[in-house]
């Protein structure tokens, strides 16, 4: 049962002790084992991040007339996002609280968008499969119907096939650098290209690769075009607090020009309250998050950032070659950016018994799924644990080929029933059931072992196994 609001208040120090308490059950970051989710560099940089975002702690930036230092920080941010990313003067945009709300925010504008110029009243979008969540999560927010392009052998979108999906009813294309599945930085010179001779305006989700693609490629690394170098490119969402390391919640949604940004806006002229004006999607907006991102960009620079890159990609480098090397693993495709996925070639090494093999030797391993895969999100945090990983991936690819019952256990079993699980609209339904009751009101503890941000076939098992044992037991009582 949950706990009440106590009848007196507590210590402060003793609600700090009991706050660590909580936290002994979650992943340890700062060891370079956790392989998503989190950005983290050290302590000193946590702590000014702390310091920086205690700043404008209390601030709001609902109202940009209001602490109009908020407002020089928010477009400085934009500005500094801007030339990142290749952009004219003209570039414009906003703040956000992640990468979720730039992806909403991109969907709503454009609908809005085609419903003023064009009059459209059944809005689909076009994306690849890779695509991610967030982006079907926008569609079902804002009842935007999403057109899928499939995949070709090599991982990358089916081009032919994007042109065939295009109608009267398309307000948008969405592109990555990189998609999150395999690290792959989609065809964005050529997507741009059919948007412009077909009038379709192209975002390209950069929430993971926007504040690291750029500094790559000024350290030498040759890179596909994939920004406002591309003309067709009339929007780039960019998460300052990924690969910025920034704190939590700080994104970019930045147009091309205010003719797209505006549509963004919301405005409401007969509140009672008064004439009401919005620029994203939040009301209240934690202007700690501002000064961090800030902050952060700050004490970087473009020469920091650099650093940070050069190390990064030196782990990803060693990290795609050590995979490659262990006999019966492969890369997936050809990634270019921080992250990667790996598969097994051989049918008798179960790829999801490899990754409980590095659960169990303390690494926090993500699967993936359709093919079955594990994935790995680098940072420069994990430079120094490469070659640990490497070794103890090539001994849990040992473990599990010299006992190939391992495929029947644990985490693999539960994927692999997934993988063969019919009607899913019937596992998404059970899965909201069963998810939905970790938050009812006075109701057990939350599964700390429930679905992770990236989805469920991302994280730890939690619902998961339940949802198996679940189908199971519906099976047997069919039988």
């Amino acid at each position: 049962m949950h706990k009440s609001m106590p009848e007196e208040g507590s210590v402060a120090s003793d609600i700090m002790q009991r706050l660590e308490v909580f936290k002994q059950h979650d992943p340890d970051y700062k060891d370079g084992r956790l392989w998503s989710l989190v950005y983290y560099l050290n302590e000193e940089h946590s702590e000014f991040l702390k310091d920086a975002y205690h700043c404008y702690a209390s601030e709001n930036g609902l109202n940009p007339g209001a602490f109009k230092s908020l407002k020089r920080l928010e477009s400085e941010i934009i500005s500094a996002t801007a030339e990142l990313l290749h952009g004219t003067d003209d570039v414009c945009g906003v703040v956000t609280s992640g990468g979720t709300e730039s992806c909403l925010m991109a969907v709503k504008t454009y609908r809005d968008r085609a419903r003023d110029l064009r009059k459209i009243r059944r809005p689909e979008m076009i994306m690849p499969a890779t695509a991610h969540v967030a982006w079907f999560k926008a569609s079902e927010y804002f009842d935007v119907r999403v057109r899928l392009v499939p995949l070709k052998d090599d991982f990358t979108p089916d081009l032919q096939k994007l042109e065939r999906l295009i109608n009267r009813n398309t307000i948008m294309m969405v592109g990555a650098a990189p998609e999150y599945p395999h690290g792959m930085i989609d065809p964005i010179s050529a997507m741009g290209k059919i948007g412009q001779d077909r009038n379709i305006p192209l975002h390209v989700d950069a929430c993971v690769g926007g504040f690291i693609l750029p500094f790559m490629e000024m350290n030498g690394e040759s890179l596909p075009p994939w920004d406002y170098r591309v003309p067709g490119v009339t929007s780039i969402s960019a998460d300052i607090h990924k690969y910025g390391f920034a704190a939590k919640g700080a994104s970019t949604i930045t147009y091309r020009s205010l003719d797209y940004l505006r549509y963004q806006m919301f405005v409401y002229e007969d509140w009672p309250g008064g004439v009401f004006a919005s620029s994203a999607l939040l009301g209240t907006r934690p202007g700690g998050g501002y000064s961090a991102a800030w902050a952060a960009l700050q004490l970087f620079g473009k020469e920091g950032y650099r650093d940070l890159a050069a190390d990064t990609l030196e782990a990803v480098t060693r990290l795609k070659a050590g995979v490659n090397a262990i006999n019966g693993l492969q890369v997936m495709g050809n990634p270019q950016g921080p992250l990667f996925s790996y598969r097994s070639l051989d049918p008798d090494l179960n790829i999801y018994a490899v990754g409980d093999q590095m659960d169990a030797r303390g690494w926090q391993v993500n699967r993936n799924q359709g093919p079955p895969g594990l994935h790995a999100m680098v940072t420069a945090q994990h430079l120094p644990v490469v070659d640990h990983y490497l070794a103890d991936l090539a001994e849990s690819v040992a473990v599990v080929r010299a006992d190939p019952s391992l495929a029947q256990q644990g985490g693999a079993a539960t994927y692999g029933m997934m993988a063969h699980v019919p009607l899913r609209g019937m596992v998404k339904k059970k899965i909201l059931d069963m998810y939905s009751e970790q938050y009812r009101a006075g109701g057990a503890e939350l599964d700390i072992e429930g679905a992770s941000s990236e989805g469920v076939a991302g994280g730890k098992l939690g619902l998961l196994d339940r949802l198996v044992q679940w189908y199971v037991a519906r099976q047997a009582r069919k039988a």
